[in-house]
């Protein structure tokens, strides 16, 4: 790289951190989350009242309202007398969609509340936020490993002929289902290697990896990484743009880890650290 481009090349990658960390401490954020209950079959009350099936922070009316769960479906009925709206408009009951689909209905109360019905595995939540968090205001700056050039690698994208259901481990110890499209392979220290990835709208790819940096230096179960678009089976993989997973900041994230053969038996010693 010329020194301009080592220049553009840097400020990038520092833009994109910082990006990282407002996707953290942002309002409706990462460390806004205040709680995830599941839902039962039925009727599945709302409040602050400690015998809730969905509990909310104590500033919040001991009965909010009532969500209720048949199947697929979420209904939710607001408490008499509590102002509460739905994707900003006041309501007294709602057919809630769920994080899932294209356009999620946000419950909110007072502006600092906020709750959408999160899908999971098939299984059906209420995920709350709370923007009065104290913890969105002192979180510390996050940890990187130096820019390393040697981790933005050339590769090539395959896809499967069809694409693969396999397993892969979750947040709660469970494992659960999800779609590789193809996989990338490169180079690395004279030797060949492949990792599995998931197409997304724009082209690009999503990679869950570990590597022997993993419980060490950076967070155990695994991280994430996006490239840019592919172009003629063409791509680079660039371990500068690896993160942590939300999982890693709150209990109260849904996240999905690298399945087994996505474990690369080097120390990738670049992006996030733990």
């Amino acid at each position: 790289m010329s020194t301009r481009t080592d220049r553009e090349y840097e400020e990038k990658v520092l833009q994109w951190r910082a990006r990282k960390y407002d996707e953290l401490v942002r309002e409706n954020g990462w460390l806004a989350l205040a709680g995830l209950f599941w839902l039962n079959e039925g009727r599945n009350l709302i409040g602050s009242n400690p015998m809730c099936e969905v509990i909310l922070p104590e500033r919040a009316p001991t009965f909010i309202g009532v969500a209720e769960l048949k199947g697929q479906k979420v209904r939710f009925t607001a408490a008499e007398g509590v102002r509460v709206k739905v994707n900003g408009r006041l309501v007294d009951k709602a057919v809630l969609r769920s994080s899932q689909e294209a356009k999620p209905s946000f419950i909110t109360w007072e502006e600092t509340l906020r709750m959408v019905v999160h899908e999971h595995a098939g299984r059906f939540a209420i995920r709350i936020w709370d923007n009065a968090q104290k913890e969105r205001l002192n979180f510390p700056p996050l940890k990187w490993f130096p820019i390393n050039r040697q981790f933005r690698i050339p590769a090539r994208y395959t896809r499967y002929e069809q694409p693969l259901m396999t397993e892969h481990p979750d947040t709660f110890g469970d494992v659960v289902e999800d779609r590789l499209d193809g996989y990338v392979t490169f180079r690395f220290a004279s030797s060949t290697f492949k990792l599995d990835a998931t197409e997304k709208a724009d082209g690009s790819l999503f990679i869950r990896f570990r590597d022997q940096t993993s419980g060490v230096e950076t967070y155990p179960p695994s991280r994430y990484c996006y490239t840019e678009p592919v172009k003629n089976g063409r791509v680079t993989l660039d371990f500068n743009f690896a993160y942590n997973p939300p999982c890693a900041f709150t209990p109260y994230a849904t996240c999905i880890f690298a399945p087994l053969q996505n474990t690369l038996p080097f120390r990738v010693e670049a992006g996030e650290r733990y």
